[in-house]
């Protein structure tokens, strides 16, 4: 009984949660919900959150520090000390057999330390600074890659919708046409072989779009799957392709330069000079005296019972104020050659800086030139396909009329296919590559 209440309660809070959750999303929403839920997100954030706990760790040090301790002794058996005996009119030359203090004692102190001067201390400070900013950097990239990883597969899914519109009226068109060659060849008009071929390509086109749909599922669960939305929970995506891919608005909002100054791996390579240098500065800094000041107070109290509880018990009190200073003389060179490595990786990291400033430089100009060229084939592939979908039309319309014989009809239907097919691989083209290019440049991608 108590399994099952357990169980139905479980269920109810699983519903609850599931209606929390949004039933439609728009390309925006859609980034929105991603960049909340994204796992990879979530994590890189509590990476931030890290850095800032480190960053106070290490401020602490430089803070007072508190301590206290408590040690209590209880001797089975208490040690014997040998004194000359001549002290006590003894003979000289033999020893007396004593034992001195209390078979308990307790001892309690306090002690407080303030760090003075340490070079390394101010060097870490400064370094906290660079780890955290490298942490939001990488917080930043991984905010951008989802970004961009969004908006293609959201992309993916209206394209696979709309190549599916394509199959769905093909499929519709092939039907009709299968119809009327087959009464045709019922009435002696047409070869077995046209109804056939017209078989073969209305099975092709089922075989097409049964794949289209399957693709479709897969690529909505991509998209849910990065966004953190449940597998099976549905999601309609109220964005239609033209909402995105609207032709004149978005090519207008092409970036007009390649400032590269914004793009992220440069400014995480940037940081990790940053940090190498800080790194360097600290070996450095190794050289320098350390100085700290404290002050202890301790109370000791001894009984040969324990009576540290009582309020009658009497503690001995001291107290002690100093300075610690520690000089580093000579390290057998081993501080040298620490300082040595530490400036070599900032050489690396310095070189490889200039080695991502170089290849971004690269990737955002063959980024411009994919775009382009994806824009210009883009242009060739819609005027293919309304030509396609003239010719198309026309050998339809001739063939019900009887001008034009199937196979001219299936020849025209072919061109027309792979045209719809190269204007939605156009299309996708388009997007993924302005996607590429504005993700380089550390631009928005959407419209």
């Amino acid at each position: 009984m108590k399994i099952k209440l357990f169980l139905f309660l479980t269920l109810i809070v699983w519903v609850g949660q599931a209606q929390e959750l949004p039933e439609s999303l728009t390309l925006e929403e859609a980034i929105t919900y991603g960049l909340t839920n994204n796992r990879s997100i979530i994590n890189a954030d509590r990476d931030i959150q890290k850095a800032k706990k480190e960053r106070w760790k290490v401020i602490a040090t430089g803070l007072p520090q508190i301590s206290s301790e408590v040690n209590y002794q209880n001797f089975l058996e208490m040690p014997i000390s040998l004194v000359p005996a001549e002290f006590f009119g003894g003979n000289p030359g033999e020893f007396s057999e004593l034992t001195f203090g209390t078979e308990q004692n307790m001892i309690g102190s306090l002690k407080v330390e303030q760090l003075i001067f340490d070079g390394s201390y101010l060097v870490g400070l400064e370094a906290s600074r660079v780890y955290l900013s490298i942490s939001e950097n990488l917080f930043e990239k991984t905010h951008i890659e989802t970004k961009k990883l969004i908006t293609t597969l959201y992309s993916d899914v209206l394209l696979a919708k709309y190549n599916i519109l394509f199959l769905e009226k093909n499929k519709a068109s092939l039907e009709d046409n299968f119809q009327e060659i087959h009464q045709l060849f019922r009435n002696g008009f047409e070869e077995e072989e046209s109804v056939e071929q017209i078989q073969l390509t209305l099975a092709q086109t089922n075989n097409r779009l049964k794949y289209g749909k399957n693709l479709l599922k897969i690529q909505e669960n991509m998209l849910k799957f990065v966004i953190g939305y449940p597998i099976a929970v549905p999601l309609e995506l109220t964005d239609e392709l033209d909402d995105i891919f609207n032709e004149g608005l978005y090519f207008q909002s092409l970036p007009a330069t390649d400032n590269i100054d914004n793009n992220i791996d440069i400014r995480i390579a940037d940081s990790n000079v940053k940090a190498e240098t800080l790194l360097l500065k600290l070996e450095k800094s190794k050289a320098l005296p350390k100085v700290n000041a404290f002050m202890n107070r301790t109370y000791t109290g001894n009984s040969n019972e324990f009576t540290f509880t009582d309020g009658n018990q009497k503690w001995y009190g001291s107290s002690l104020l100093g300075l610690n200073v520690k000089i580093p003389i000579f390290s057998s060179l081993g501080r040298n050659a620490s300082t040595q490595k530490a400036k070599i990786s900032l050489d690396q990291a310095k070189t490889q800086l200039e080695e991502t400033q170089t290849k971004i430089r690269i990737e955002v100009n063959a980024a411009r030139n994919k775009y382009q060229l994806a824009v210009n084939n883009y242009y060739t592939e819609k005027e293919n396909l309304r030509l396609a979908e003239s010719i198309e039309q026309k050998n339809q319309t001739r063939f019900y009329e009887g001008m034009v014989q199937s196979f001219e009809l299936r020849m025209a239907q072919m061109q027309l296919y792979t045209a719809q097919s190269n204007f939605v691989a156009a299309i996708q083209k388009v997007i993924t590559n302005k996607i590429a290019l504005e993700s380089l440049l550390n631009q928005s991608n959407t419209n």
